[in-house]
């Protein structure tokens, strides 16, 4: 059994024989009926994510289950995350949270992220903000982006540990790092407003360029404010619609209001009154003052 397991994971990454992930879960599925735990966790994997096999969430589960119930840590979080969301098996937060303890508690990072989650909403436990700021800090520990930017929010907004700018920004920059959106954005919101760090402004453009360019909206909003203004950047109203446009084809109300100015003055762009009401419109339509 444990001679097709690897052989299983050779085809799956195409080490030594030719990438094939349909011949991987086939070895996959003969491991994991000899009752092989991390061929059951991989045969459940390839069913969640249809590699190799039809997308099929109730077998997937089926697996993460028998899987977990060996003891395998990935295999309790991915059981968990099932039964959070519901996927081949009845929807279930306290079935979720305690499925994450158990893999958090075997040092699961991210296990350890979604069970500070889940005290973090009350979803499956009480609401706890002192126990997800620890299973945060956790998870942050071992180099989990999410958990890091989690346990900055919790430092920046004081909730279950004090309140510091300064340790937020320490974690956001270590999300940030690590490619995470939301934690660019705000590492660039604490340089521009001097919060827990030396105000910057061209340290928070470069923060909110790093953000927008992964597409997060605010980001590329304030990206675009920023060189509307010239701040941080040298001002450049081409460079500015560009990324109101960004930001307001996701919807954003300001940047369509802002790319709504533009046309209407030309600024950045040639001057187009009708494009300039169709954007004031969407913007007006969003409650825009």
């Amino acid at each position: 059994m444990e001679a097709r397991f690897f052989f299983g994971q050779a085809c799956y990454w195409g080490q030594g024989v030719e990438e094939d992930k349909a011949e991987a879960a086939k070895w996959f599925r003969l491991a994991a009926a000899q009752g092989h735990a991390r061929a059951r966790l991989n045969l459940g994997q390839v069913f969640y994510f249809g590699e190799g096999v039809e997308e099929n969430k109730a077998e997937a589960a089926r697996w993460f289950r028998e899987s977990a119930e060996q003891g395998q840590a990935t295999a309790r979080y991915y059981l968990g995350v099932v039964c959070y969301w519901g996927q081949g098996v009845e929807k279930d937060q306290s079935e979720a949270a305690k499925w994450f303890r158990l893999a958090a508690e075997q040092g699961d990072s991210k296990a350890r992220n979604s069970l500070g989650e889940a005290y973090d909403l009350g979803q499956g436990v009480e609401k706890d903000k002192t126990e997800a700021a620890k299973w945060f800090r956790l998870a942050a520990e071992q180099g989990h982006a999410e958990a890091q930017y989690n346990l900055g929010l919790a430092y920046s907004l004081g909730q279950g540990v004090e309140e510091d700018q300064a340790e937020a920004v320490r974690w956001y920059r270590r999300a940030a790092e690590h490619g995470n959106s939301e934690a660019g954005y705000r590492l660039g919101v604490a340089y521009d407003f001097g919060r827990g760090v030396e105000k910057d402004q061209s340290e928070a453009a470069k923060w909110f360029r790093r953000a927008a360019e992964q597409g997060h909206v605010e980001a590329q909003f304030l990206l675009g404010v920023a060189y509307d203004c010239g701040r941080g950047v040298e001002e450049d109203k081409a460079e500015a619609v560009k990324w109101y446009r960004r930001a307001a084809e996701q919807g954003h109300a300001e940047a369509q209001k802002n790319l709504g100015v533009a046309y209407y003055y030309g600024e950045g762009v040639a001057e187009d009154q009708a494009e300039a009401a169709k954007w004031f419109r969407l913007a007006a339509e969003q409650g825009c003052a």
